[in-house]
């Protein structure tokens, strides 16, 4: 089982080689990381990413070093530094610890744990299924449950379930589910369960069972390993397994993907559109060729259904291009699924740069797809942030193998992220009213603007979540979050947690906002995140939100507003904002700079937008 939408190693000996000698970059190792490694070729990055940064992750990251613990009753030691090789795949710097051998209780409710002393900030639950169907469907799952909240509670730490691989034998063949209480049974049980519980505490999963349905149990269990050395997942599978949990960190801190971006010609559609003509396209119902392609863009439609934007990039004359979309008749995708739409004779990577100024994101963002492999290995040489992945030579394969990648792994899904393409859209309509705007604040004020504000609620929770972890560029201090935290923050009588949204005449731009402060002294409150999605970037929302917050410290009897800027890579765009809002420059520290704000001398900035609770 190889991550086969990875590009191979370009010169493996050559690349080790260097970072031996230590004259490899941390980059270099993060490139190495996104190729198609064998278990043997993990296990040596790992070795040589700890011999070249052996104290602590490198300076600069742009991404959260993560503690995690994994707890579990069968052996995962080999399964390490495939995780710590995940996690790197994402720039994600990973200590690891693990419990001893079947002691997950023990080191949770022992205070001289090894697990206490690391004090991790995730938990990873991976216990083998002979140990949990031992138990019983029922008293597995309380156990479960029980383990979580002992883990949440000790370490106020993110919680990941790995499923149950199914490994037991089937004693009744293909009617296995009428042998009530066998072992085979109890697997499918349990993981049904655990997937409610885990639904209802807002646990994430590691789906084993569904990567065993996919690629077969033999890929990822070997009773061989099992029986020397207890190795519920085999070393042959250890590379997806750290793969896995490298995704599931990242869309914790909001690193998954936003964008795919698609080629045309024998990528969305079989031939050439300028040569073929529109009634030369092979696409649709009536050959294999036609349906794989139509697979593809259902698979894209179903993606922008739950959030993810869409986009068009393709050597082409924009005027054929779009005939398609408007005109054959088999197209699932339409012009109006597709949020930025670039068809010319530039080169790929520099569209790609139009798509994400357009959209208002970064280009690490973005998954490209294109079946040209001289087209992707120039983006991947040109823009390396950007995801690429590669794509099997027959176009049936082209859906399955950008699934298999895991770019958009997400943690859940909420409203806004359903709505994601028309906001995006809806923006890029605005844009260009904006750029064809003689009087932009004519403009602003013909918007009809409306900023609903709330306090911080269960209704919103997985949306700030979402949007505290995911947005980097305005972001004052760039912090991030759990479920977890933002609950206790709702129950502290000393912090303020505003959650805000914007509604104009062509349309909800759902929430795009949060501010967190906190009382740090009788009537002061520090500002300890403030943060704005960039497709309402240019409206002076960010004064809006300030008048808001104001008014909130004043009624909690406050009278100084001190806000903190820790710069980032991404969010230099913000470093100005507090004097630009009237705040003053106070004795900083050499990571943050801090601003303070006297109340009583505070006036709101006239706007065009209107204030309301919502």
């Amino acid at each position: 089982m190889s991550l086969a939408w990875l590009p191979e190693p370009a010169n493996w000996p050559e690349a080790t080689a260097r970072a031996a000698a230590g004259d490899l970059t941390f980059d270099g190792f993060v490139t190495l990381a996104n190729t198609r490694l064998t278990p043997s070729r993990t296990n040596q990055l790992d070795r040589l990413l700890g011999k070249a940064f052996p104290a602590a992750p490198p300076a600069g990251l742009g991404t959260r070093p993560v503690r995690l613990a994994i707890l579990s009753s069968s052996t995962i030691s080999h399964l390490l530094p495939a995780i710590r090789v995940g996690a790197l795949r994402r720039r994600i710097w990973v200590e690891t610890y693990a419990a001893p051998f079947g002691a997950a209780l023990q080191d949770l409710v022992d205070p001289a744990s090894g697990l206490q002393a690391f004090g991790p900030d995730t938990v990873l639950f991976a216990f083998d299924a002979p140990h949990l169907t031992g138990l019983g469907p029922d008293a597995a799952i309380a156990h479960l449950r029980e383990l979580w909240r002992m883990a949440r509670e000790r370490f106020g730490c993110a919680v990941i379930q790995q499923t149950l691989l199914p490994v037991a034998l089937p004693l009744l063949g293909s009617n296995e589910h009428r042998l009530r209480g066998s072992r085979h049974d109890a697997i499918s049980e349990i993981n049904h369960a655990i997937r409610a519980a885990a639904d209802a505490d807002g646990v994430d999963l590691l789906a084993l069972d569904d990567q065993a349905a996919r690629h077969g149990r033999d890929a990822w269990h070997d009773p061989v390993w099992w029986l020397r050395a207890k190795q519920e997942v085999s070393p042959g599978a250890a590379p997806a397994y750290g793969d896995l949990v490298g995704r599931l960190l990242a869309a914790g801190q909001g690193l998954s993907k936003k964008c795919l971006v698609l080629d045309l010609d024998n990528t969305l559609w079989g031939g050439v559109v300028g040569d073929d003509g529109l009634a030369g396209l092979v696409l649709g119902q009536g050959s294999a060729e036609g349906e794989a392609h139509l697979g593809l863009q259902a698979y894209a439609r179903d993606l922008a259904a739950r959030g993810i934007i869409l986009a068009v990039v393709s050597k082409n004359d924009e005027a054929n291009a779009l005939e398609v979309f408007d005109h054959h008749p088999e197209m699932l995708l339409r012009r109006a699924d597709i949020a930025a739409f670039f068809a010319n004779w530039d080169d790929k990577a520099q569209n790609l740069r139009r798509v994400a100024a357009t959209l208002g994101i970064g280009l690490e963002a973005l998954v490209f797809v294109d079946d040209n492999p001289f087209e992707r290995e120039l983006v991947r040489s040109e823009l390396p942030m950007v995801a690429v992945p590669e794509l099997p030579e027959d176009p049936s394969g082209y859906a399955d193998r950008i699934a298999q990648a895991g770019y958009f792994e997400a943690l859940g899904i909420t409203e806004e992220d359903r709505a994601r393409t028309r906001h995006y859209a809806a923006n890029a309509e605005r844009a260009t009213a904006v750029a064809q705007a003689a009087d932009l604040p004519t403009y602003l004020a013909g918007l009809d603007m409306r900023l609903i504000w709330r306090p911080f609620d269960a209704l919103g929770l997985p949306r700030i979540v979402q949007l505290v972890n995911k947005t980097n560029q305005f972001n004052l201090t760039t912090r991030r979050t759990t479920e977890v935290e933002i609950r206790a923050l709702m129950d502290d009588p000393d912090a303020i947690g505003l959650q805000f949204r914007l509604v104009d005449r062509l349309g909800d731009n759902g929430m795009i906002g949060v501010v967190i402060a906190r009382r740090t002294r009788p009537t002061g409150f520090t500002i300890d995140t403030w943060l704005m999605s960039c497709r309402v970037l240019g409206r002076r929302v960010e004064a809006a939100m300030l008048s808001v917050l104001v008014e909130s410290v004043a009624e909690r009897g406050g009278d100084h507003l001190v806000g903190l800027y820790r710069p980032s890579p991404k969010n230099a765009m913000v470093a100005r904002l507090y004097p630009d809002l009237g705040f003053a420059a106070l004795a900083s520290e050499p990571d943050e700079a801090r601003f303070g704000l006297d109340l009583s001398a505070y006036v709101p900035e006239p706007s065009p937008i209107r204030s309301a609770r919502g």
